[in-house]
């Protein structure tokens, strides 16, 4: 989710649910460590709980990014070993590692002495040619024995020669049946599942079937108010159901605080394109915004205008 969950994203995510986790894009430990750029690290405290996403292959590195992470407050720390792109692989990280548990394992070793926060690892089910069936338990033993209790398996190969990392999402096949099998072999870890996960319905079937957790990406960004909107009361049993009108109500204050600190409107409104998705008038209202939300002197009273239109467009759908 590089570029995607940023903390204006998260903070919309957050206004819709508040028991749900949610991840920051990934950040590297040499940008945190050896780049200062830890202007990376900021976030909202409306946020939590909320989880560190790092990527790197140096235990020692890993090690101070972590502690800056967990200093800043995070309530998780997550190292990605699941990420495919070209640039990931280059700098000897992300679903590479697959290839390498035992230094994962003495990565997240270091990562766990360094910090109090739990250490979680997201990994796939293995790369290229690896026979999951065999890397899968190998690797989450290895990782187990580190100190980990807790993972995130996208239930998919990363085929890193031959897919982007755009087909990596969608091309190789998903198995949900082999990560349910980890769980049977492992009943002390936690383990939540992702990948392909679409709907509610989806998650709660997940979840009924004995694994722990579901993480949801793309879905969850694109159709917000439908999985997000409605986890607190069908998931976790907390809560009343939150609609768009209710985030984008609830982003205007955060919208006028972000443009007095200089910020510009769509850095904000880009996350919150889908909020309608499904729902008469979703075009119309990402159209306003797309068009307009960059245009100098765009402030709330446009997020509030493409507001009302979609209302009065929903009340011409429900009289006809």
């Amino acid at each position: 989710m590089m570029d995607w969950t940023d903390r204006h994203c998260r903070y919309l995510h957050r206004l819709l649910s508040r028991e749900t986790l949610l991840y920051t894009e990934m950040v590297t430990s040499a940008a945190l460590v050896r780049g200062g750029a830890l202007h990376l690290l900021k976030y909202d405290v409306a946020e939590h709980p909320v989880a560190l996403q790092l990527g790197g292959s140096d235990p020692g590195e890993l090690a101070k990014a972590a502690k800056l992470g967990a200093d800043a407050g995070y309530d998780e720390i997550n190292l990605n070993v699941g990420c495919p792109s070209d640039r990931v692989q280059s700098g000897c990280f992300g679903a590479v590692l697959m290839e390498r548990p035992a230094l994962v394992a003495e990565c997240v070793a270091a990562m766990i002495a360094a910090v109090d926060v739990d250490v979680t690892v997201k990994c796939r089910i293995g790369v290229d040619d690896q026979n999951p069936e065999e890397v899968l338990p190998e690797f989450l033993s290895r990782i187990i024995a580190a100190g980990v209790t807790r993972v995130q398996i996208h239930a998919r190969k990363a085929w890193l020669k031959g897919l982007s990392p755009k087909e990596n999402r969608d091309i190789p096949p998903l198995d949900y049946p082999l990560v349910q099998k980890m769980k049977q072999y492992f009943p002390n870890l936690h383990i939540s599942i992702n990948g392909g996960i679409t709907s509610l319905d989806q998650a709660e079937a997940l979840l009924d079937s004995g694994l722990d957790g579901v993480m949801i990406g793309r879905s969850a960004y694109h159709q917000p108010v439908d999985i997000l909107g409605t986890a607190d009361r069908r998931v976790f049993g907390q809560g009343a159901d939150m609609s768009g009108k209710d985030a984008v109500l609830g982003m205007i204050p955060y919208i006028e605080a972000h443009l007095v600190e200089g910020g510009r409107l769509n850095q904000i409104t880009r996350h919150m394109m889908g909020l309608f998705a499904g729902r008469p008038g979703a075009r119309h209202w990402r159209r306003m915004l797309s068009e307009n939300a960059s245009k100098p002197g765009a402030g709330p009273e446009l997020v509030l205008a493409a507001l009302n239109s979609v209302e009065a467009l929903a009340e011409t759908h429900e009289a006809v």
